[in-house]
């Protein structure tokens, strides 16, 4: 598991991809939600504004990832 570090009270699922390189951009984040799984905490999870917070788990193409 890859651990995340953010210095704020939160990151949105879409700046996280953007974060992590799984995304080149923000605006490419709608259409990655709609074409691939991504769970937050076990949850699937499609909304880019979705709020991230210190210790939420997310899995991504086969990785996981851990906010800190």
């Amino acid at each position: 598991m890859k651990t995340i570090k953010i210095h704020t009270d939160y990151i949105t699922l879409g700046q996280f991809l953007k974060f992590c390189a799984i995304i080149s951009s923000g605006a490419e984040a709608k259409e990655f939600l709609i074409n691939n799984k991504v769970t937050v905490n076990g949850e699937a999870e499609d909304r880019r504004g979705r709020k991230l917070y210190p210790d939420y788990e997310i899995e991504v193409l086969g990785e996981k990832y851990r906010v800190e």
